[in-house]
């Protein structure tokens, strides 16, 4: 099964020659691909933005894990999401061994596509 590729939006760095104009911080949330798989190759300074768009119910995620380097895998199983939740995963979705795949990426499955996702990338070469 293939996965549906997130894009990683990179952020907007302070001082950045678009800083401060409309629309420049802005960021967009896509539903995603529920009970398949959504996927993006992690840089190791990735942020991922889970909001649950609908009015009603719970819907779950689930962050795939890897085996580390001490055969430890700690996936983040069936998250419940209430109705307008917003969630913020990102401490440790990083180029250590655990999250990333054999081909660098990190794959995400969802309940529902009322789920939306967003990667934010901090820019490169930030923090300096």
């Amino acid at each position: 099964m293939t996965a549906t590729v997130i894009t990683p939006q990179t952020i907007i760095a302070p001082f950045g020659s678009t800083s401060g104009s409309a629309g420049s911080h802005d960021f967009t949330l896509a539903a995603s691909t529920a009970a398949t798989t959504d996927a993006w190759t992690c840089n190791g300074c990735d942020i991922l933005i889970a909001q649950h768009s609908g009015s009603a119910g719970a819907h779950t995620i689930t962050i795939a894990s890897q085996d580390d380097e001490k055969n430890r895998s700690e996936p983040i199983t069936d998250y419940s999401m209430a109705a307008g939740d917003l969630a913020v995963f990102g401490c440790g979705l990083t180029n250590s061994k655990g999250w990333k795949d054999t081909s660098g990426k990190i794959t995400v499955t969802t309940s529902d596509a009322e789920i939306k996702l967003a990667v934010l990338r901090l820019p490169a070469g930030y923090p300096s």
